[in-house]
């Protein structure tokens, strides 16, 4: 089956997800929870495509509404509530499961599922699109630079603001740990260890997080010792009620904040090499590359289990998408 299913998509990143499915001329149908029929039935209106709602933890209503799906993008957030019960669902009618988190969870369950969806000859593909495809693409262009790699440090530059579900999803996946690898186990670190990257305009302090590319470039790589850090400008995180920030940044403040990323691999031999991504902002990335990732599963780029963007697709993915490139510094 060759259908794809974009769920949440009356929500910010969905519906861009899902416009950009049109522009490939994907055959797909949007769906979503109950209460937001009245946008999915007129956003299905505009696209031409239809539109079914069933909510997450029904899975016997979930299995129905896929019947005849191929392919299944999950854009709806926190993934923390939403991942496991859709990858579960997608289990037994055989979908691909594709998502957009950046929730450290969302990757352990498909680590745990792994063999279960092997043996279902069903692809788990969570970070489709996002900071786990651009900083995955970073990591294995810098990794090739050296002979043996042996410790890799990455960061990321938040800009621009922050979508109403991304805000609530990071506020909801505040861990009391802050986790790095250390000889290929996850361990906790010191959250204070700050340190600086350049992003292009010189050093800027990146403090230490827990993000998913603690799993998922360990497996693209095989490096033992990652640690990930995150550097947000100046009034990008939202204060106050999240409730009533507005869906997410206009066309105009994701024009004029550009998201990078830089990387130190260092090998056994002391070797030590640089690399930064540049590219759109978060959002629009997150959005091309997820309809972009799902058009190749769609034409038969999967393969049974968990996977990640850099080795299904190849670390040249992110410069793919939009206007990215990477430059060694």
């Amino acid at each position: 089956m060759t259908k794809l299913m974009i769920y949440g998509a009356a929500g910010y990143t969905g519906r861009m997800a899902s416009i950009n499915a049109k522009a490939h001329g994907l055959d797909f149908v949007i769906a979503g929870r109950v209460k937001d029929e009245s946008r999915l039935n007129l956003f299905a209106s505009e696209l031409n495509v239809e539109y079914r709602l069933f909510v997450v933890d029904d899975r016997a209503a979930a299995e129905v509404a896929m019947e005849d799906i191929g392919v299944l993008l999950n854009c709806a957030g926190p993934f923390m509530h939403t991942a496991e019960p859709m990858m579960r669902a997608c289990l037994a009618p055989g979908v691909h499961y594709l998502d957009i988190a950046a929730e450290m969870d969302s990757y352990r369950l498909a680590e745990t599922l792994d063999a279960e969806a092997q043996a279902a000859g069903v692809m788990l593909l969570p970070g489709s699109g996002g900071s786990v495809a651009m900083l995955g693409s970073l990591a294995g262009h810098a990794a090739k630079r050296v002979a043996a790699p042996s410790k890799l440090s990455i960061a990321l530059h938040v800009t621009g603001g922050f979508s109403r579900g991304s805000a609530i999803s990071a506020s909801e996946n505040v861990t009391a740990q802050t986790l790095h690898r250390v000889d290929g186990t996850l361990v906790s670190r010191d959250a204070g260890e700050v340190r600086t990257f350049d992003f292009g305009r010189g050093p800027a302090t990146s403090f230490p997080v827990t993000l998913p590319d603690l799993i998922t470039i360990w497996r693209a790589t095989g490096i033992p010792n990652i640690e990930t850090f995150v550097h947000v400008s100046e009034g990008a995180f939202p204060e106050g009620d999240l409730a009533q920030m507005p869906d997410g940044p206009t066309l105009e403040q994701r024009e004029a904040n550009r998201y990078q990323a830089a990387v130190e691999v260092t090998g056994d031999d002391g070797t030590v090499v640089r690399s930064l991504l540049d590219t759109v902002n978060g959002y629009t990335f997150t959005t091309i590359a997820a309809a972009e990732a799902a058009r190749r599963v769609v034409g038969g780029e999967a393969r049974p289990g968990f996977q990640t963007p850099a080795t299904l697709f190849g670390i040249g993915f992110a410069e793919t998408i939009a206007d990215t490139r990477i430059v060694d510094q």
